[in-house]
C-alpha cells in the first residue's frame, strides 16, 4: 500500500508521501536513543506538565484533526471529534495518575525480614525506545493509548502508522513537539510494513506494541521473539453480544445498533455476533433489523450521516466476500447485503449497507472470520450453556457484551466467557482506568490502566541487606 491520503468517500487520492530513506531512519533511531537517555531521568512533575500541554493542544485542534481523520479513513465527523476528545481525556488521566501507578511497592515487614533484608521494594523503570505499529481505524486513539502511558513511564516512542493515515500520523509527531517534548521523544516513521523488521531488530529499540491484524501480529511477535524483546499485541475480535430473557430489550436493541456500526463497523471491539435467547429472539431480530435498515449511509462529513464508507476498497471487497459466502450457503440477509444502490457520490466511495444476517452456521466463513464493517450475524440459542458455546466458538477473545439482570447468569458468563472483558447491560468501551486486551488470537498483554503503563517497565527488585547485629 502506498503512503497516501485517499478519501474513501470518493476514492480520490489527495496527497502522497515518500518513504523515509535508510539514512533518515537511522537519524531518527539515533534521536530516539538520545531522547530516552534524557527523558528517563525527568521527574513525574515534568512529564505531567508536558502531557497536560499536549492534551490542551489537542483540544484546541479538535475540529481540524477530526476533519483530517474523516478525510483519511471515513469515520463520521462527530465520531472523529469524540475520538480526539477521548484522547485528550486519556492524556490527562495518565498525567494525573502515572506517578501513583508507578510508585514503589513494598512487601510486608514480615516478608522483608524473611527475605533477609532490612528493606526491600519493587521499583518501576522505563524500558527505552518502544516501536508502535498502529492501524487506521482509530488513528488517534490507538496511538495515544500507547503513547500517553509510555511517555509518562519515561519511555520514548517510534510510530509506524498505517499507510492510509499519514497526515494523522504526522500530526501526532507535531502535537508532542509543540507540547515541548525534546527532539526524538515521539517520532512518526513514514515507512512501509517491509521496514518494520529491521527497525525492530535494531538494538536501540527495546520493545514493540502492535494493534492490527492477526498476520501482522504474528510477524512482529516472531521478530521480537527472535530478538527477545517485549511485545504487546491487540489483534482482531469477533465479539459476542448475548441477550437473555431478563434483558431490557429496548435498551439492548438500541445499544446493539451502536455497538455494531460504531466507526462504520470497523472496530475490533464492535459487537459482531448477536446471540439471542429464543424467548426474545423474534422481537430482538425484528427491531434490530428495522433500526439497522433505517441508518443513513452517506458523506461522513455530514452530521446527518450514521455510517460512512469503509476505509479501503480492499476492506469492502473482503466484507463482500464474507457476506456472499454466507448467503450462498443459506444465510438470509434480513437487510442490506450489498453496496448502496443510490446514484451519485455513494457510487464512487467504498460504502456498504448496514447488514443483518440470520441463519449463520459454522460452515460459513463469517462464523469464524472477523467482519470488519457494518455486518451483524444473528444466532438463536436456548439457554446459558448454548450461548456460551456459540460465544466461545471463535478463535478470538477480545471482549464481550451480555444483557441479563439475572445474577446467577452473570456469574456464569464471568467465569466461562473466553474474553478479555465482559460488559453487562451496556456496550464494550475502552477507558484509561480499565485494562484493555484479549486472549486467544486477539493477542496478549494489556493496554490502559496500571496494567498498561507497567507493560513497558523494568519491574526491578531493590533489596537492602540488614547490617549484622542491627536489624537495619
Amino acid at each position: 500500500m502506498p503512503i497516501a491520503t485517499v478519501n474513501p468517500a470518493n476514492g480520490e487520492t489527495l496527497k502522497t508521501f515518500d518513504e523515509l530513506s535508510p539514512e533518515e531512519i537511522e537519524r531518527r533511531l539515533a534521536a530516539a536513543d538520545r531522547a530516552f537517555r534524557q527523558h528517563r531521568t525527568t521527574t513525574f512533575a515534568e512529564r505531567t506538565r508536558l502531557l497536560d500541554r499536549a492534551a490542551d493542544l489537542l483540544d484546541e485542534d479538535r475540529d481540524a484533526i477530526a476533519r483530517t481523520m474523516t478525510t483519511e479513513m471515513g469515520k463520521p465527523l462527530a465520531a472523529a471529534r469524540a475520538e480526539a476528545a477521548k484522547c485528550a481525556k486519556a492524556m490527562r488521566w495518565y498525567a494525573a495518575h502515572a506517578e501513583g501507578l508507578l510508585a514503589d511497592e513494598s512487601p510486608s515487614e514480615a516478608e522483608v525480614r524473611d527475605s533477609g533484608a532490612a528493606h526491600a521494594r519493587v521499583h518501576y523503570r522505563p524500558l527505552g525506545v518502544v516501536l508502535a505499529v498502529m492501524p487506521w481505524n482509530f488513528p488517534l486513539w490507538q496511538v495515544v493509548r500507547f503513547a500517553a502511558p509510555a511517555l509518562m513511564a519515561g519511555n520514548v516512542g517510534l510510530l509506524k502508522h498505517a499507510s492510509n493515515v499519514p497526515q494523522t500520523a504526522l500530526y501526532l509527531e507535531d502535537l508532542f513537539r509543540r507540547a515541548g517534548y525534546p527532539d526524538g521523544c515521539f517520532q512518526t516513521l513514514l515507512v512501509g510494513s517491509g521496514a518494520v523488521e529491521a527497525i525492530l531488530r535494531d538494538p536501540r529499540v527495546a520493545a514493540a506494541t502492535l494493534t492490527g491484524s492477526e498476520p501482522a501480529g504474528r510477524s512482529v511477535a516472531a521478530v521480537a521473539g527472535d530478538e527477545v524483546k517485549k511485545t504487546v499485541l491487540e489483534l482482531g475480535g469477533s465479539d459476542p453480544y448475548v441477550v437473555m430473557p431478563s434483558a431490557d430489550l429496548e435498551r439492548a436493541v438500541k445499544t446493539a445498533v451502536t455497538a455494531r456500526v460504531q466507526n462504520n463497523g470497523q472496530s475490533c471491539i464492535a459487537a459482531k455476533r448477536f446471540i439471542v435467547h429464543t424467548d426474545v429472539y423474534d422481537a430482538f431480530a425484528e427491531r434490530f433489523t428495522a433500526l439497522m435498515a433505517a441508518l443513513t449511509v452517506g458523506d461522513p462529513m455530514e452530521d446527518t450521516t450514521d455510517v460512512g464508507p469503509l476505509a479501503t476498497a480492499k476492506g469492502r471487497a473482503d466484507l463482500e466476500e464474507l457476506v456472499d459466502d454466507a448467503v450462498r450457503q443459506g444465510a438470509t440477509a434480513l437487510c442490506g447485503g450489498r453496496r448502496p444502490a443510490a446514484p451519485g457520490e455513494l457510487a464512487h466511495g467504498w460504502f456498504y449497507e448496514p447488514t443483518v444476517l440470520a441463519g449463520v452456521t459454522p460452515a460459513m466463513r463469517i462464523h469464524r472470520e472477523e467482519a470488519f464493517g457494518p455486518v451483524a450475524t444473528l444466532y438463536r440459542v436456548n439457554g446459558v450453556d448454548e450461548a456460551l458455546e456459540v460465544a466461545n466458538d471463535t478463535p478470538f477473545g477480545l471482549s464481550s457484551n451480555v444483557w441479563t439482570r439475572d445474577e446467577a447468569e452473570q456469574q456464569r458468563f464471568v467465569r466461562d466467557m473466553e474474553a478479555g472483558g465482559v460488559f453487562f447491560n451496556g456496550m464494550t468501551a475502552s477507558h484509561p482506568a480499565l485494562p484493555f486486551g484479549g486472549v486467544k488470537r486477539s493477542g496478549y498483554g494489556r493496554e490502559l490502566s496500571g496494567h498498561g503503563i507497567r507493560e513497558f517497565c523494568n519491574v526491578t527488585t531493590v533489596w537492602h541487606g540488614a547490617e549484622p547485629g542491627t536489624g537495619r
